[in-house]
């Protein structure tokens, strides 16, 4: 049964869907099925795997507004383990069109569980904002991964995120929890990376991932080609982070899991 992970951040430009490819496929790569859900109507994601938005038939906007199953949006990608839900400019207006629907936050939910045992991990890929939409994945997840970078404008979209699981978690989603947080973009060299991450230490002390995720020209150069970074440089720093990344994700996850199992 798989593991739904939103990756959210109510800021924009933190990285959001090249987490989710770069995540999905080091994870596709370790044997897991991963199937990703571009939930932002940029599409980013669905074109940084390559996938021309122009020939989707079936995307995200079908299966919120319940026109269509989940199963039938669903593209195999090339890359190992790997499938997607994409997403189209038509998904800028669910938000509008939700407000008349019934289960107007589950709509994903709903749509997950028919499909959820078929992988390991499901991970969700928000927009930047405070819609019905990534509301919808908040229901639908089990935890958050929260990308975000050493800028204070991140932390206030962090501050504001968390807000919004915690409200979820009252009214819809009382197992929802918080992953962890990524720092992307990392750069040693400022003083003011290490002031946010010191901040962040602060208030979240045990949900900060040792990896980070630097500032690599591979990371950025790798959606123009349509490719997850470990497909297009393997031995870049960029993709080495994300390698990292993934095994610390995963060897948290088996100790959770075996912590579970004691109790």
């Amino acid at each position: 049964m798989a593991v739904i992970i939103a990756v959210a951040n109510q800021k924009g430009g933190v990285g959001k869907s090249t987490t989710v490819v770069n995540f999905a496929a080091c994870l596709g790569q370790k044997n897991k099925k991963v199937l990703c859900v571009d939930m932002d109507a940029q599409g980013n994601t669905t074109s940084s795997f390559g996938i021309k938005k122009k020939s989707v038939e079936v995307s995200t906007y079908e299966v919120l507004l319940g026109l269509r199953r989940i199963q039938d949006a669903v593209i195999k990608t090339e890359f190992k383990n790997v499938s997607l839900v994409p997403a189209t400019s038509s998904l800028a207006a669910a938000d509008i069109e939700l407000i008349e629907v019934d289960n107007m936050q589950k709509r994903m939910k709903m749509q997950l569980l028919t499909i959820k045992k078929d992988y390991d991990y499901i991970l969700l890929d928000c927009p930047p904002s405070l819609s019905l939409i990534p509301i919808n994945a908040l229901c639908a997840c089990d935890t958050v991964l929260i990308p975000m970078t050493c800028e204070y404008f991140s932390m206030e979209g962090l501050s504001q995120l968390i807000e919004s699981i915690r409200l979820v978690k009252q009214r819809h989603n009382p197992t929802i929890d918080v992953e962890g947080i990524l720092f992307t973009m990392y750069d040693s060299r400022l003083n003011l990376t290490a002031q946010v991450v010191n901040e962040v230490k602060k208030y979240f002390p045990n949900k900060l991932f040792n990896t980070v995720i630097p500032r690599n020209v591979r990371i950025s150069e790798a959606p123009s080609f349509g490719k997850p970074v470990i497909y297009y440089d393997k031995s870049s720093k960029g993709a080495e982070a994300y390698e990292a990344f993934t095994a610390e994700f995963l060897k948290r996850r088996k100790a959770a899991e075996k912590q579970n199992k004691a109790k």
